[in-house]
C-alpha cells in the first residue's frame, strides 16, 4: 500500500509539473508580449458566453469532416440549438479567431478528450460537440485555470455554463492528456504540433502591418498627416524604421499608409476611422483598384463582380470622377445587404455607385445600362492561401468561412482547386464578351499557378471575345503603380507580391484591346490616364484656368488676325501687279498667261472646296493676267506660298551687282501673277517673288517666243531639265 499510495503521489506531482510547465507555453514563442494584440490578453481570463456561443456555430460549419471508419468524436448532422448573434465587430473578430484556433488543433483536442476519458459525454447531445472542442481549447490556453467574470451584466447561457462545468471538473485528467501528447510529438510547446506551413502564418500574421487607404473625398492627404501628427503619431520613410507609434506611405499606391499591427487598438479608437475618413483594408485591393484607375478615361463607366465588404467598391468609387463615371457592382441580392452597402456609400459619400442584383455571369454583355463601361474589375473568389491573417481578410471582404477549413490544413484539395479555378476561368471568359469594354483587371490573393497564370492563359486562347472584335493581349502593369523588378520576367507581364512579413500575396492581370478608332480621345482623358499613370507629378491638374483662358484667347484672336495678314498679302499683291502692268499687250504674253491662269485655276479647283469658291473677282484691265479670287480664302498651299516668298530672304550685294543674262522667266507651278517683261526691274520687290533667270543663246531681252512659251508650260515635271527651281516649292 506505500508503494502504490507513493506512486500515486508521484504521478499527482508529474500532473502538477505538467500543468506548471503547460502554464510557461506559448503559442508564439517568437511574439514578444509588446506584440500581443488585446486578444491574447482576453484569452487569459476568457470570453462572455455568447462569444463560445458564436464560436462553436462557426466551428460546427467549418469543422474537418473525417472517413467514416476514423471517426473518433461525433459531432452531430443537426444545427446547433444556440443561434449565433454578434454584438459588435469585436465580438465578431473573437468569435471567429477561437472557432479558427480550436479549427487548427481539432485533431489534438479530440485526442486530448478521448484519452483523458472526458469524451463521450453522456449527458449532453452530439450537436454540443463543437462546445466542448471550442471550450476545451480556451481552458488549455488559460492554463486550466477557472475562467473569470467578464461581463456581470451579459445573460448566461445554460449550455456554456454546463459545458464549462463540466470540462473543469476534469481539468486534472485532461492536463495530463495534453501533457502525453506533447511529449509523444517531442514537441517544446502545443504550438509545435502543428505543420510548419501553419506555424509560419501564424508568425507573419503577428508582423504583418496594418493597411490604411485615405478617403480623399473626406479628407485630404495633408490633413491626415496634420491629425495623425497631433495624435502622438510620427511619420517614418519606411517599414524597418517603425518603432511605436509610427506610420509611412506606401510605395505603390499614393493614398495608402501603412502602420504597425500593434497600434491597431490605438487607430480604431481614432475619429479619422470613426468618421471614414481612413479605411483600413488589405493591400492587393488598393493595388486592384489603382490598376483600374490607371485605365480610365474621364467618363468611363466601371463595372466590379464582386460587391465583397464594399471597401473596394467604395475606394474605387473615390478613386473616379464621380460626376462622369458609373459603378456597377452585380450580385447584391439580400435586401438587407443593398441597404447596408448604401448606408456604408453614404457615409463615405460615395455617390456613383449602382448595385445590380444579377450575377456577374448571368447579366447580359448588351445591357444598355452597361453600354459605357470600359473596365471591367475582377475579384473572383480564390483559395486565399496567399493571406497571412485569414480571420482579418474574411471579415474584412466578407468572404466564406470556409476559406478557414484551408488555412488550418495549410493547402487546398486539389478536387477544390480545379472547381475554383473553372468559375475563374468562366467570370473571365464571359467579361471578355462585353464588346464595348477595353479592359479587365483580374486579382486575386492565391499562391497556386492553376488559380492565376493558367486561369489568365486559357482565357485568352479561348476566343471568348469573338472573331470580329478586337483581341484581348497581356499588358504589363502601368507605372508608377509597380517597379520592373516586380513584373514577372517571363514571358507574360503578370504583378506579384509575394507572400512576406511585410504583405500579403497579390496577382494582378491587366488585359487590353486595342480601342475602336471610332472613338475619339479628348486631351481631358489624355490627363487624367498620364495622371493615374503618375507621369504628371508635380502638375498641378486642378487648376487649368488660366492655361484654358489664354487658349480661348488665341482662338478667339486668331481667325481676326489670320484674316487680316490675308487681306494685306492680297492688298500688297494687288499694289504691286497695278504697278507692274502696261497698257501694251503681247499675243505670245497672252497664251503664256491664259495658260497659267487655266493651269492656276485647276490648282484652286484641286485646293479648295466647291462650295466654298462662288464668285471669281473681275478681271483687271490688263487680259493677260490670270484671274484672281475676290473676297474668298485662299487655299493652304497658296498660303503657304505667300507665306514663305515673304520669310525669303534678300539678296546679298554682290548677288545684285551680278550681270545676269535672263531671257526665260521660270515661274513656280502654283498661282503666280504674271510678269510683265516690258516692266521696270528695279520696282521688283524680292519680298514678294523669288525668281530663277535661266540663261540662253538668246540675248534678246525681254522677249519669249511662242514656242519656248509653249514648253515652258508643257514642262510641269519639277524634275525636267527645262526647269529648275532653285527652292523646293509647295
Amino acid at each position: 500500500m506505500p508503494i502504490l499510495r507513493n506512486s500515486l503521489l508521484s504521478s499527482n506531482d508529474s500532473i502538477k509539473s505538467d500543468i506548471s510547465n503547460l502554464h510557461e507555453m506559448t503559442f508564439s514563442d517568437e511574439i514578444a508580449p509588446a506584440e500581443k494584440s488585446s486578444t491574447s490578453l482576453t484569452e487569459k481570463t476568457g470570453y462572455q458566453d455568447s462569444i463560445y456561443r458564436n464560436a462553436a456555430n462557426i466551428f460546427q460549419g467549418i469543422r474537418k469532416e473525417k472517413p467514416q471508419d476514423k471517426i473518433l468524436v461525433k459531432y452531430g448532422n443537426g444545427p446547433l440549438p444556440l443561434a449565433i448573434d454578434f454584438k459588435d465587430e469585436r465580438c465578431q473578430r473573437l468569435s471567429y479567431e477561437l472557432a479558427f484556433s480550436a479549427l487548427k488543433y481539432q485533431d489534438v483536442l479530440e485526442n486530448i478528450l478521448i484519452d483523458s476519458g472526458t469524451y463521450p459525454v453522456q449527458s449532453m447531445p452530439d450537436e454540443l460537440t463543437s462546445l466542448v472542442v471550442v471550450m476545451l481549447y480556451d481552458l488549455q490556453d488559460r492554463k486550466f485555470e477557472a475562467r473569470q467574470n467578464i461581463d456581470d451584466d451579459e445573460d448566461s447561457i445554460t449550455e456554456v455554463q454546463q459545458v464549462e462545468c463540466y470540462l473543469y471538473s476534469f481539468k486534472t485528467k485532461l492536463a495530463a492528456a495534453l501533457a502525453r501528447c506533447r511529449i509523444k510529438h517531442d514537441a517544446l510547446s502545443i504550438e509545435c504540433i502543428l505543420p510548419e506551413t501553419i506555424r509560419k502564418q501564424e508568425q507573419r500574421a503577428s508582423a504583418l502591418p496594418l493597411f490604411a487607404w485615405v478617403n480623399t473625398r473626406k479628407v485630404s492627404l495633408e490633413e491626415v498627416h496634420t491629425t495623425l501628427q497631433k495624435e502622438g503619431f510620427t511619420r517614418v520613410e519606411s517599414l524597418s524604421k517603425f518603432d511605436g507609434c509610427t506610420y509611412c506611405l506606401d510605395v505603390h499606391c499614393e493614398d495608402l499608409l501603412i502602420f504597425p499591427s500593434t497600434v491597431k487598438e490605438r487607430l480604431l479608437t481614432l475619429d479619422l476611422f470613426a468618421h471614414y475618413k481612413l479605411l483600413l483594408q488589405d493591400k492587393s485591393r488598393s493595388l486592384a483598384v489603382h490598376s483600374v484607375k490607371s485605365l480610365l478615361n474621364m467618363d468611363d463607366d466601371i463595372l466590379i463582380a464582386h460587391a465583397g465588404s464594399g471597401l473596394t467598391v467604395a475606394h474605387m468609387s473615390v478613386l473616379t470622377n464621380q460626376e462622369t463615371s458609373k459603378i456597377f457592382v452585380c450580385g447584391v441580392k439580400s435586401v438587407t445587404k443593398e441597404a447596408e452597402l448604401k448606408n456604408l456609400f453614404a457615409q463615405m459619400e460615395c455617390k456613383n455607385i449602382l448595385l445590380l442584383q444579377e450575377d456577374f455571369t448571368s447579366i447580359e454583355p448588351t445591357d444598355h445600362k452597361l453600354q459605357k463601361v470600359k473596365v471591367i474589375l475582377l475579384l473572383p473568389r480564390c483559395s486565399g492561401l496567399g493571406v497571412s491573417n485569414p480571420v482579418e481578410f474574411i471579415l474584412n471582404e466578407h468572404e466564406d468561412a470556409d476559406l478557414l477549413r484551408d488555412f488550418s490544413q495549410g493547402s487546398v484539395a486539389e478536387e477544390k482547386l480545379n472547381v475554383l479555378a473553372q468559375q475563374q476561368l468562366k467570370e473571365l471568359t464571359r467579361a471578355m464578351q462585353f464588346s464595348k469594354v477595353q479592359a479587365l483587371v483580374y486579382c486575386t490573393c492565391s499562391v497556386y499557378p492553376e488559380e492565376n497564370e493558367a486561369v489568365v492563359n486559357k482565357a485568352l486562347t479561348s476566343g471568348a471575345e469573338g472573331a470580329k472584335a478586337p483581341q484581348y493581349k497581356l499588358c504589363p502593369p502601368v507605372l508608377p503603380l509597380c517597379c520592373k523588378s516586380e513584373i514577372n520576367t517571363s514571358a507574360e507581364n503578370f504583378f506579384k507580391l509575394e507572400l512576406s512579413d511585410i504583405s500579403n500575396s497579390c496577382f494582378i492581370a491587366i488585359l487590353s484591346r486595342e480601342r475602336d478608332p471610332s472613338e475619339t480621345v479628348s486631351v481631358k482623358d489624355v490627363l487624367a490616364r498620364a495622371a493615374a499613370k503618375g507621369l504628371l507629378e508635380g502638375i498641378d491638374l486642378g487648376k487649368p484656368s488660366k492655361r484654358e483662358e489664354k487658349k480661348k484667347k488665341k482662338q478667339k484672336v486668331a481667325p481676326t488676325k489670320a484674316a487680316t495678314k490675308e487681306a494685306a498679302i492680297q492688298s500688297r499683291i494687288q499694289e504691286f501687279l497695278e504697278r507692274e502692268m502696261k497698257p501694251n499687250k503681247i499675243d505670245s504674253d497672252s497664251s503664256v498667261s491664259n495658260e497659267i491662269g487655266s493651269t492656276t485655276q485647276k490648282t484652286i479647283n484641286q485646293t479648295n472646296d466647291p462650295t466654298q469658291v462662288k464668285k471669281m473677282a473681275k478681271p483687271l484691265s490688263n487680259s493677260s493676267l490670270p484671274v484672281m479670287l475676290k473676297n474668298t480664302p485662299t487655299s493652304s498651299s497658296t498660303q503657304k506660298v505667300f507665306e514663305r516668298q515673304r520669310t525669303i530672304r534678300k539678296p546679298k550685294s554682290d548677288e545684285k551687282m551680278m550681270v545676269l543674262k535672263p531671257v526665260e522667266i521660270v515661274l513656280p507651278p502654283v498661282m503666280m501673277p504674271y510678269f510683265n517683261p516690258q516692266g521696270n526691274r528695279a520696282q521688283i520687290s524680292s519680298n514678294h517673288y523669288y525668281y530663277h533667270w535661266v540663261g540662253t543663246k538668246s540675248g534678246i531681252y525681254g522677249s519669249l517666243s511662242p514656242s519656248s512659251s509653249k514648253k515652258l508650260i508643257k514642262s510641269k515635271d519639277p524634275s525636267s531639265s527645262t526647269v529648275k527651281h532653285a527652292r523646293q516649292w509647295l
